[in-house]
C-alpha cells in the first residue's frame, strides 16, 4: 500500500511530560508541536534563538545572486546557502525574489539587497570581501584546482544568461565548473550548491582539491 507524501508528518508532536526549562525553546512548539523544516538541535526553539545560534558558528563566505527576472532558483540558493551556513546572502538587481524555493530557510538567513554589482562591489570593498563570480566564462579559472579565499562573497548571475557584464567587471576572479556533457552550463542552484559545497571543503576540511 503506497503512502501519499503529503501524508506523512515530519518533525515532532506536542511535549511530552513536564516541559523543559529552557528560554530558548516556544511555548506553542511545544504545546503543538514542531513541524518546521529544521535538524533535530532546533525542535521546539524560538526562531530568534536558532538565528542567535547560528549566528555563532556561519562561516565567513557570502553569496550573491543577481535578481532580474524573479528567478526561482534564487529560493533554492538562499535555501543551500543556508544548509552551508553561509554569512550572508546578497539579492542584486529587483528587491523582489521568488521565495517558495527557499522552503522559509530565509527566516533563518541574512539576506541583503544590492540595487546593482557596482553597490555590491562598494559594499564589499569596504569590508575586504573579494568577489568570486562562478561561470564558465573564457579565461575563467577551474573551480577543482582554484584556492577558494576563506572570506569572500561567491557570486552568480542569472538562469540562463550567467553572470552580467557589471559583475564579471566587479569580480576579482571568475571560477568555472567542470563539465563533461554536451549543456551549455548547469542549473545556476547546482551550481551554487557545487561552489559552497567546494569552500566547505577548502576551509572546513583542508581538502584543496
Amino acid at each position: 500500500m503506497s503512502v501519499d507524501p503529503e501524508d506523512v508528518l515530519v518533525g515532532v508532536g506536542p511535549w511530552v511530560g513536564d516541559w523543559p526549562q529552557d528560554d530558548r525553546l516556544d511555548p506553542e512548539l511545544l504545546e503543538q508541536g514542531d513541524r518546521r523544516n529544521v535538524v533535530d538541535r532546533y525542535r521546539y526553539w524560538r526562531l530568534d534563538a536558532i538565528v542567535a545560534d547560528l549566528d555563532e558558528r556561519r562561516h565567513p563566505f557570502h553569496v550573491a545572486i543577481e535578481n532580474f527576472d524573479h528567478d526561482f532558483n534564487i529560493g533554492s540558493v538562499v535555501r543551500t546557502a543556508n544548509a552551508f551556513l553561509a554569512e550572508e546572502v546578497h539579492i542584486v538587481g529587483r528587491r523582489r525574489w521568488n521565495k517558495r524555493g527557499a522552503m522559509v530557510t530565509d527566516r533563518y538567513q541574512h539576506v541583503h539587497h544590492h540595487e546593482d554589482a557596482a553597490r555590491l562591489a562598494a559594499w564589499a570593498e569596504v569590508r575586504d570581501l573579494p568577489l568570486i563570480g562562478i561561470d564558465n566564462l573564457p579565461g575563467a579559472v577551474p573551480l577543482e584546482t582554484a584556492d577558494l579565499p576563506e572570506a569572500c562573497i561567491l557570486v552568480f548571475g542569472q538562469e540562463g544568461d550567467g553572470l552580467t557584464p557589471m559583475a564579471r567587471e566587479s569580480c576579482s576572479a571568475v571560477l568555472s565548473i567542470a563539465q563533461f556533457g554536451s549543456t551549455r552550463s548547469i542549473n545556476v542552484g547546482a551550481a551554487a550548491a557545487i561552489a559552497m559545497h567546494a569552500w566547505v571543503r577548502r576551509h572546513v576540511y583542508g581538502q584543496v582539491t
